[in-house]
């Protein structure tokens, strides 16, 4: 059985900041945009991994979502506490120093972890946790 991941979702609350990060700031190219009634479905990913996508949706969208959900929701994505995404790349210093030249919120440099590995972690504009993996 051969399972991959296709696709992982992470919330957006600014399709235009989001674009932003993802695309100018990662470099991961734009294989969707999909609006429908004022909202924005963005799906993006690595050019060399085209199987491989990040589908960045308006948290409110579900119709199955509660008036109090979303509030909580919306409380956790200002904090950085709804959601995030494990990264990997051969060249962490350099990601680093273009995301850092960028305004991007740093939450922590390039640190070697006593778990084995070497990482840095920066939110996106919607406040989703991306923390950064060298590859080794």
């Amino acid at each position: 059985m051969g399972i991959t991941i296709h696709a992982s979702f992470l919330p957006h609350n600014d399709p235009d900041a989001a674009l932003a990060f993802y695309r100018d700031a990662l470099g991961f190219e734009v294989r969707n945009d999909v609006g429908y009634g004022g909202l924005r479905w963005i799906t993006v990913g690595p050019a060399d991994q085209p199987g491989t996508s990040i589908v960045l949706t308006p948290p409110a969208a579900d119709p199955g979502v509660t008036d109090d959900e979303r509030h909580t929701i919306v409380e956790m994505m200002a904090k950085g506490t709804y959601a995030g995404i494990l990264l990997a790349t051969a060249d962490l210093d350099g990601t680093f120093a273009r995301l850092q030249a960028g305004d991007t919120e740093v939450v922590q440099e390039p640190t070697e972890q006593p778990y084995g590995v070497r990482d840095c972690a920066v939110r996106d504009p919607a406040g989703n946790l991306i923390r950064i993996q060298e590859l080794r």
